[in-house]
């Protein structure tokens, strides 16, 4: 797989996610998916147990918008930020690991936009 189709696999499957396309989103998803959480300590085994926490998130799922997505080979790395429905707003990363064309393993980091200190701000820049 190059660089590009490891890329839209990754795309692919947060956009489907993102439309509720139950369907098309499963499709990306290998027979022998995992999915981790570190933060939670929650490994999800399944593409079935996957799609049902999609599909039963609590207020629906967070409304994403692409920061960059960079791919090689079989894996792929995806930046988003996360609006979810009680206005939370998260940055994340996403771990993408293929086989055979689809995500076998993905691993999610997220965590809160937070006001840098102003001790660093002589070495800093604003993004």
């Amino acid at each position: 797989m190059d660089e590009q189709d490891a890329g839209q696999v990754a795309e692919g499957l947060w956009r489907a996610l993102q439309a509720a396309d139950w369907e098309t989103a499963g499709g990306y998803l290998h027979d022998d998916f995992v999915q981790e959480w570190p933060q939670s300590g929650e490994r999800i085994v399944g593409r079935d147990n996957a799609m049902a926490i999609e599909q039963h998130f609590p207020g629906g799922l967070p409304r994403m918008r692409f920061r960059r997505t960079l791919a090689s080979g079989d894996l792929a790395v995806v930046e988003v930020e996360l609006t979810y429905a009680d206005g939370g707003r998260y940055l994340g990363v996403s771990v993408l690991e293929l086989q055979d064309g689809k995500v076998v393993k993905e691993t999610d980091y997220y965590a809160q936009p937070f006001q840098a200190p102003a001790w660093r701000a002589a070495w800093t820049e604003r993004s």
